[in-house]
């Protein structure tokens, strides 16, 4: 298993280089250095004065260079200016390079850059913001996965009952219905004076400092309704194809009751497949909530990505990126070691 697991990090490790790499080369293309450079002087600079301002951070040159300098392993960039001081990666302007200044300032020392929309350091936004985006995640998990498995698991034992019928339409409607619509209609229904149902805020903007069931519960809804339909299609399959089996038949005429057979025999290889599933919905949760942050005005990683793609913040875009692309690449590494432990039948060899 450890050999499994170390040979899963260095694939992680060059899977992470090469996606970080896309995103990195996309957010250099030159129109966005253009936009950033007239964004952040003057937007009637001319084309030398362009070329001049990204001269002096270091944006003219190798692209594969500016990449070892983001990630910290190349020497940041050190070049002159036209007052006689000097401007580096690692210390910024000064009259000439500070004494003790660090050579290596990228990712891997901790430095993930500056944002130039919100003015602040990048690590410090995407933790702030993960943070939140965390807190909205785990309620929707402790919301979403029980009762789709709930679902799946009722239509799986009665398959082709009213009940698996009913269960499984329900399943199909909350899945087929995007977030945008069924969030719209949950606001129109439950917090506008429109229909007179004021019970919830259409708004979780408060939530961000203190979460309530008034003001977070319908973008939790919003987001569960939509991820657990898939979770509990899963769910109702895997479960069908187990009762099926042999050794369910087995139990069954050896008098086991039905309760016992689903509970001790079909549950645990039913959750094999759905496992998987729900794994996946960490890193979907993480930036599919762009429309749902959104919508709810709650400022946390989805709606930090919009603003960031928006306003051209390359730094910030870059450092989301990079979370982004971790939180799939451990999600994945955790669902395959799971599925060895559910499934004795798979060797990691």
């Amino acid at each position: 298993m450890a050999a499994f697991i170390l040979r899963r990090l260095g694939v992680m490790i060059a899977t992470a280089l090469c996606l970080t790499f896309v995103v990195f080369y996309l957010t250099n293309l030159d129109p966005n250095l253009e936009k950033l450079a007239k964004t952040q002087g003057n937007v009637r600079m001319t084309d030398e004065q362009v070329d001049s301002w990204l001269a002096a951070r270091g944006y003219d040159r190798n692209l594969f260079v500016k990449y070892g300098e983001w990630l910290g392993v190349v020497p940041g960039y050190v070049t002159q200016l036209d007052d006689g001081g000097v401007r580096g990666r690692c210390f910024g302007n000064a009259d000439e390079v500070p004494p003790g200044a660090p050579s290596f300032c990228g990712v891997l020392q901790g430095d993930w850059g500056y944002s130039t929309v919100f003015r602040d350091e990048v690590g410090s936004i995407v933790a702030t913001r993960l943070g939140l985006t965390g807190k909205l995640m785990g309620f929707v998990m402790l919301l979403m996965v029980p009762m789709a498995l709930l679902i799946g698991v009722l239509a799986g034992m009665r398959e082709g009952t009213r009940m698996d019928r009913s269960l499984s339409s329900f399943s199909i409607l909350s899945t087929a219905t995007p977030e945008y619509v069924s969030g719209v209609i949950l606001i129109t229904v439950f917090a506008s004076s429109a229909v007179g149902l004021r019970w919830f805020k259409g708004t979780a903007t408060s939530a961000m400092e203190n979460a309530t069931f008034e003001n977070f519960f319908l973008p939790v809804l919003t987001i569960a309704l939509f991820g657990m339909g898939y979770i509990a299609r899963m769910t109702r399959a895997s479960m069908a194809e187990v009762m099926q089996q042999q050794y369910i038949r087995t139990a069954r005429l050896k008098g086991v009751s039905f309760r016992n057979v689903v509970l001790k025999h079909a549950l645990r290889n039913a959750l094999i497949a759905p496992f998987t599933v729900i794994m996946l919905q960490f890193p979907w949760l993480l930036n599919g909530v762009v429309i749902v942050e959104t919508l709810f005005n709650y400022k946390g990683f989805g709606w930090t990505l919009v603003q960031a793609a928006s306003n051209n913040d390359i730094e910030l875009l870059l450092g989301v990126s990079v979370v982004s692309v971790f939180v799939v690449l451990i999600t994945q590494l955790i669902s395959d070691v799971g599925y060895v432990y559910l499934n004795p039948r798979i060797k990691v060899a």
